[in-house]
């Protein structure tokens, strides 16, 4: 798994290319931190080179969620494949989450 972390109108975008399984969700658990614990509080993870995502991923996505719920705090995620999406419907983290087509929807969303 590879993650590029960049900054745009005031968020932090982390894009993750490859698998989010048991393997690698501490990998993106620990670069997610690293951001919040720099005082980013608007975080977007772009999924477009996410293939797939594990129950482990599923709890580093809650575990974020649950971090970023001060007032002026932003969470989202964007550009799922179709397979990462049918995943998180079929968990039921859709109603959950900010789930955007594009990284541009989701920070015109903010």
């Amino acid at each position: 798994m590879d993650i590029t972390t960049t900054n745009k109108d005031n968020a932090t975008i982390l894009s993750i290319a490859g698998r989010v399984d048991t393997a690698t969700a501490p990998l993106l658990e620990q670069a997610i931190n690293k951001e919040i614990d720099a005082g980013h509080r608007k975080v977007l993870l772009n999924f477009s080179g996410v293939s797939y995502i594990s129950s482990g991923g599923l709890r580093v996505l809650l575990a974020t969620a649950k971090k970023l719920k001060t007032p002026g705090d932003k969470f989202s995620i964007c550009s799922l494949s179709p397979e990462v999406l049918k995943i998180l419907k079929l968990a039921g983290f859709t109603s959950i989450f900010s789930i955007y087509p594009s990284e541009a929807e989701s920070l015109a969303g903010w």
